[in-house]
């Protein structure tokens, strides 16, 4: 008994997808590493993931709890302690007092982290635009509407 040619192109199809996927994965996973050396030349890709999260729940100054990290980027509180221990080290971040709680601790980047990571965001968006601007509006748009379903539907 022989499979349907539509089941067959359909395999087709999601063995090309999760083989486009995987590369995409480790070319983010190696792109990581790259911008966080952007940012110090001692940090590691989970170092950049954490001053991204950092970065993004700062805006309003105050700072972002270590947990909320941890549960954001889906790490265990003892993985995410450890790398925020070494971006303190290097100067990146700073514990700051919860003006909510007293008792709990708040992550801000410092002047220098701040500084640093927007420089490589800056550089980095620049890199990226110059390979998007190749591309046409509406390519652009189904872009992004499928990425965005992609999300949702792995979320």
């Amino acid at each position: 008994m022989s499979t349907p040619a539509h089941v067959e192109r359909s395999e087709e199809m999601v063995a090309a997808i999760e083989q486009e996927l995987s590369a995409l994965f480790r070319r983010s996973r190696s792109a990581s590493l790259r911008l966080a050396r952007r940012v110090h030349p001692e940090m590691d890709a989970a170092g950049y993931a954490l001053i991204s999260q950092i970065e993004m729940g700062t805006g309003n100054g105050a700072g972002v709890r270590a947990s909320d990290i941890a549960e954001v980027l889906g790490l265990d509180k003892s993985t995410v302690s450890r790398g925020i221990t070494q971006l303190e080290t290097l100067g990146l971040i700073e514990r700051v007092g919860d003006p909510d709680d007293g008792r709990a601790r708040l992550l801000r980047l410092t002047t220098t982290g701040a500084e640093r990571y927007e420089a490589m965001r800056t550089q980095r968006q620049t890199e990226f635009r110059a390979i998007l601007d190749r591309w046409n509006p509406t390519d652009l748009s189904d872009l992004g509407r499928l990425l965005a379903r992609l999300n949702t539907d792995l979320g």
